[in-house]
């Protein structure tokens, strides 16, 4: 197939829980789709079908891009306010016995007779069974040679819930890691590794007034910024033991932590007290970078741990892991680390756990973490601490390596295996 005549002609259907509404932001496969789905708004035809707010229009149409949103089962989302997995097991039926007829009914089939290209991006477990759905479909209506599926895992999640055999008889599975491309193997799936991206914006310059105000108004020797769900995996109490340890050692450090609303968190609070940090919890009822850092600073007396309950914006989260001494993305299971590549793109130090992280090369731009011993942390943050140049040069290169991680970049290298030979896609 011609690669420059598919760039020019070619139809995009993403399917995902997840999306942009507050509602259906959850975790990182929210931030993935949105900013994946805008992307390549920018220059193909694109429909994104998430579970969105049942109070926001079902099919919105952005404006100045081709991008058009499709809020599906709304009419249960109004019975589940309290989020996209509200009701989950009853969207992901609705969804994998409407989306099929309807996307190949309005979209696909016109696109075709248009002599478009099209290309189905599905993701996580909750969409596995409407892309089997669709392919088979697709089959019956003859329409499944002008139609590209894929179907991606970012994460492990639901792989119980899922027909290997027949998902992958329907699509092209892909992957965001090699990490996870060696999980599938053991499935006895060949997958195609298509990376995660961070948008373009997040390589700008971080305003370094910001960065150096929120250092000189703590007022501490050492600040750690760890965002992460509340979960055993993601090394919450490797941090908090090695923010203790260094407490014990003669340092005034500080964690700045924004976890979710998961049950694990009470257990990694009491950790922490447990250990002889001072918690303490702090709001804001603002979403402006500066009067959630003001709350910050302000709320940071008599507390070596900062328990942020507000929301973040990738602004705020920016100045945060630019001034931070190091961003613990320390995760034991790691299919990307999406935190950890935008802790780089803002030139701050990222600790990952040394899973499923390829952008991370320790000690350049990056400490790639060994084990799950908090010592570790505390002596490279040690390290770092009497050693500026090294510091700098990890910042420097982690800002490069970034870099090559925009979407921009990810989409270009997706248009390049969907162009080609499908069977070939396979040797990536």
């Amino acid at each position: 197939m011609n690669t420059k005549s598919k760039s020019l002609n070619t139809t995009f259907i993403l399917l995902s829980f997840e999306g942009p509404d507050r509602y259906s932001l959850a975790g990182g496969l929210g931030a993935r789709i949105s900013n994946l789905s805008h992307c390549l708004g920018r220059n193909y035809n694109t429909h994104l079908f998430f579970i969105g707010d049942p109070r926001r229009r079902g099919e919105e149409p952005q404006p100045d891009s081709h991008l058009t949103l499709h809020r599906w089962c709304q009419w249960i989302s109004e019975y589940n306010p309290n989020g996209v997995y509200q009701g989950e097991n009853e969207k992901v039926e609705d969804y994998s016995r409407s989306i099929p007829p309807y996307v190949i009914e309005t979209i696909i089939r016109p696109a075709v007779e248009r002599q478009e290209n099209v290309v189905v991006l599905s993701e996580e477990w909750h969409t596995a069974e409407a892309t089997c759905r669709l392919g088979e479909q697709l089959l019956a209506a003859g329409l499944r040679n002008g139609t590209e599926i894929l179907w991606n895992a970012n994460n492990t999640f639901g792989f119980d819930r899922i027909d290997w055999k027949r998902l992958a008889a329907n699509s092209t599975v892909t992957t965001v890691s090699k990490y996870m491309k060696h999980v599938m193997r053991e499935k006895g799936i060949n997958s195609v590794v298509i990376p995660n991206g961070i948008p373009e914006a997040m390589v700008s310059d971080v305003d370094d007034r910001e960065s150096s105000e929120l250092r000189a108004r703590l007022k501490r020797d050492l600040l750690f910024t760890k965002v992460a769900r509340f979960d055993p995996t993601k090394g919450w109490n490797e941090a908090i033991e090695a923010t203790a340890r260094l407490k014990r050692a003669g340092k005034k450090p500080i964690l700045l932590a924004r976890g979710g609303i998961e049950p694990f968190g009470e257990e990694v609070l009491y950790n922490a007290h447990q250990l002889g940090l001072r918690v303490k919890d702090v709001f804001s009822d603002s979403h402006k970078p500066s009067d959630c850092l003001s709350a910050v600073a302000q709320g940071t007396q008599d507390a070596d741990l900062v328990n942020m309950k507000f929301h973040c914006s990738p602004q705020l989260l920016r100045v945060l892991y630019n001034a931070s001494d190091a961003v613990l993305a320390n995760s034991r299971h790691e299919p990307f680390g999406l935190v950890g590549l935008e802790a780089m793109a803002a030139g701050g130090v990222a600790f990952t756990g040394g899973t499923g992280e390829d952008y991370a090369r320790h000690m350049d731009n990056a400490i790639v973490l060994e084990s799950t011993d908090p010592r570790e942390i505390e002596d490279y943050v040690t390290y770092l601490d009497t050693n500026d140049p090294h510091e700098d040069k990890i910042r420097s290169s982690a800002r490069a390596t970034a870099k090559s991680y925009t979407w921009e970049a990810v989409v270009k290298g997706l248009m390049e295996k969907v162009s080609g030979d499908r069977d070939k896609s396979y040797a990536v």
